[in-house]
């Protein structure tokens, strides 16, 4: 979420400290958390005295105003040990500010380094690897939600959008009062306020968002809120402030408290301040129980696990409440757990940059279960990126909002629909191994399954029958197969959710050892016996034509001799010099409709062996649906499977290729099947 509207992640601080002469002006710009300049002003002197110091702010200024690559390249000068001849070390907490600045790039190989330093001897030790792998994993995440942003989002910040009969309401900075001395100095804009737009049943707005109250709306901040299930009360984050002025702590910090307003003739009533604030502590993010007895919340109160951990407290019969009671350490951190949603099934949706995500802020889900709930899980790409998303509520089953910053922007509010499930369920699959021409089952095979991570999940040697059931969780998997009589099999499986599957695949057997006595034969033009012609016209026909891209036998097979089909570095669409060869293979099928053919993409070997099967399956069904959509070749005639990086053209272990070698692997290959 955006650093701009700190006041909702960190401690909503806006210094009143009294600078000092001996101050330096980017000092002062750094404490008054106008970042913006204060970066300016560091860079001016930063081979001065105290440039270490000035070093540090420049990372937390750029930090905080998103310029990531630029607190990237100070990080490195940081962690590298520059300015620091002196003292060698710097504050832990720089360590995390890399891990996370370099996932947002997408460098997690070189990020999970320096989580691994931040961590140190605090917890468990962790495959960097297997790490990786996970994340891969969250960005492939992308069949249980679709999103789109909404349209009534601002230029400004926006975020925190509920959803109450035909209105929709939402958080926003986007009334700029600077003129009447209204500045927010993070953001240079003005307050945040809550605002309220008349929708559509799609949600389209029916006309301009306005604030909804001034009675709740002060010249200072208003942030996220919950409304009862009546509308008639409103919890809502602001500035500590009694009767129009700021509160400050002892350390002259305005922290963010929690408040109350009733609906009441009309109107909404003065907020009061809920009892279990407490000075010096920020409380943030309100969100009630679907039974209205829990009131759930964020702050970095005394005695937490991390900087800001999610609490609730139990609200009375009589409207009073409970002491915040911490949710634990298998929702909370070492870090921040922030917009905690609690859906009608009792699900905790949360924010965090503590547990393993894609960048920043990730979305999370537990469920409660047996009274304590069960560890998060990341609801994964479309909902998360590699920068801040959050804040995510539901207004019906399956639909509801979020807010992210995703592609460089200020906070936008984007709606979701849920189409698959959340929670990992393993679905029963059956697996058979058949004779491509009998269909029989082929007996004394030797089968392999594996995952994505190459972990073994079945392996075993069948006898006459072929078959196996195997309970899978929703992914991707490899099945390899090897018999004495077939050539070897191998089938990419997609496991999908709420569906049991059966999976075939079809061997084709050896041809039978060749005569011991000679046979004698003819060599004609092209190698091609003298009797095909009589005993398969068809195939002869195919391997004498020279229009179009040749056909050629291997193996006993058919392929199409054609200039290969390459594709760039991690993408799958069709380039422009592809197009011409599969425009001539298209006309080739088209004069022989009755031939099948099959498409095996691949990969070269970088990056997992997940995300490359995958890749390699938008390779082959990109190559399919081009022959099909532009070339008008019947898609029934076509099949299409993903390798990934199993059959490499040239071998590069460790990756130590040229990128001329990776390319030659990145290709379609095309074989007749049938005919």
């Amino acid at each position: 979420m955006s650093k701009r509207i700190v006041l909702l992640i960190y401690l909503m601080v806006v210094s009143q400290l009294a600078f000092s002469q001996g101050k330096s002006k980017a000092d002062r710009f750094f404490e008054k958390g106008d970042y913006t300049n204060a970066a300016k002003y560091y860079e001016i002197n930063l081979e001065g005295e105290n440039c270490k110091k000035d070093l540090e702010n420049i990372i937390i200024s750029y930090y905080n105003i998103f310029e990531y690559r630029k607190a990237s390249r100070y990080l490195k000068q940081l962690v590298n040990g520059r300015f620091v001849e002196a003292d060698k070390t710097y504050d832990n907490e720089f360590n995390f500010k890399y891990y996370q600045i370099l996932s947002a790039l997408g460098d997690y190989e070189k990020g999970l380094d320096y989580l691994k330093l931040y961590k140190g001897n605090k917890s468990k030790p962790f495959d960097k690897n297997e790490a990786i792998a996970t994340i891969e994993d969250f960005k492939l995440m992308d069949s249980d939600y679709e999103v789109e942003m909404v349209g009534f989002n601002s230029s400004a910040s926006d975020f925190g959008a509920l959803k109450y009969n035909d209105c929709i309401y939402f958080t926003s900075d986007r009334d700029d009062n600077r003129l009447l001395g209204k500045e927010y100095k993070w953001t240079h804009r003005g307050f945040l306020d809550i605002y309220s737009v008349k929708v559509s049943e799609e949600n389209k707005p029916q006309g301009v968002a306005a604030k909804i109250s001034e009675n709740l709306n002060s010249k200072y901040h208003e942030g996220n809120f919950c409304f009862s299930k009546d509308g008639n009360t409103i919890y809502l984050s602001r500035s500590n402030f009694t009767d129009g002025k700021k509160e400050f702590d002892d350390k002259k910090n305005n922290n963010i408290q929690l408040y109350k307003s009733n609906f009441v003739d009309g109107e909404w009533s003065e907020p009061e301040k809920l009892s279990f604030n407490t000075t010096g502590f920020s409380y943030q993010h309100p969100a009630l129980s679907p039974d209205e007895k829990r009131l759930y919340f964020s702050s970095n109160q005394e005695g937490g696990i991390g900087s800001f951990d999610l609490y609730y407290v139990n609200i009375n019969s009589d409207g009073s409440f409970s002491e915040p009671i911490n949710l634990g350490p298998t929702v909370n951190t070492e870090n921040r757990e922030h917009f905690p949603f609690i859906s009608d099934e009792g699900h905790l949706f949360f924010s965090s940059n503590g547990h393993l995500g894609i960048g920043m802020l990730d979305i999370f889900v537990s469920e409660f279960v047996n009274n304590q709930y069960t560890k998060p899980v990341n609801l994964g790409a479309p909902i998360n990126s590699q920068y801040d998303d959050f804040n995510l509520n539901y207004y019906n089953d399956t639909q509801g909002f979020f807010a992210s910053n995703r592609k460089r922007a200020d906070d936008n509010i984007y709606s979701f629909t849920q189409t698959g499930e959340i929670f990992i369920r393993e679905y029963i699959n059956k697996f058979e191994i058949r004779d491509k021409v009998t269909e029989q089952f082929v007996p004394n095979v030797s089968v392999t399954l594996t995952d994505r991570r190459q972990n073994i999940n079945y392996e075993n040697t069948l006898d006459s029958i072929a078959s196996f059931n195997k309970n899978l969780l929703a992914g991707n998997y490899v099945l390899k197969v090897t018999s004495k009589e077939y050539y070897d099999g191998v089938l990419s499986v997609k496991v999908v959710e709420e569906q049991d599957q059966k999976h075939v695949l079809f061997l084709e057997k050896l041809p039978p050892p060749p005569p011991p006595d000679p046979v004698e034969t003819i060599i004609a033009e092209k190698n091609i016996d003298k009797d095909l012609k009589d005993k398969d016209p068809m195939r002869f026909e195919m391997l004498t034509d020279v229009e179009g891209p040749p056909i050629v036998e291997k193996d006993g097979k058919l392929y199409f001799e054609l200039e290969p089909i390459y594709f760039d570095f991690d993408m799958w669409n069709i380039r422009e010099d592809s197009k011409k060869i599969l425009d001539e293979l298209a006309e080739k099928l088209e004069r022989y409709p009755d031939i099948y053919i099959k498409i095996s993409a691949h990969t070269d070997s970088r990056g997992t062996v997940r995300y490359n099967q995958i890749l390699s399956e938008k390779r082959a069904e990109s190559t399919r649906n081009y022959l099909a959509l532009v070339g008008y070749v019947n898609a029934r005639r076509i099949k299409f499977q993903g390798f990934g990086e199993l059959f490499p053209i040239v071998e590069c272990p460790n990756n130590d290729c040229t990128e001329e070698d990776f390319q030659l692997n990145r290709r379609s290959e095309f074989e007749i099947v049938e005919y």
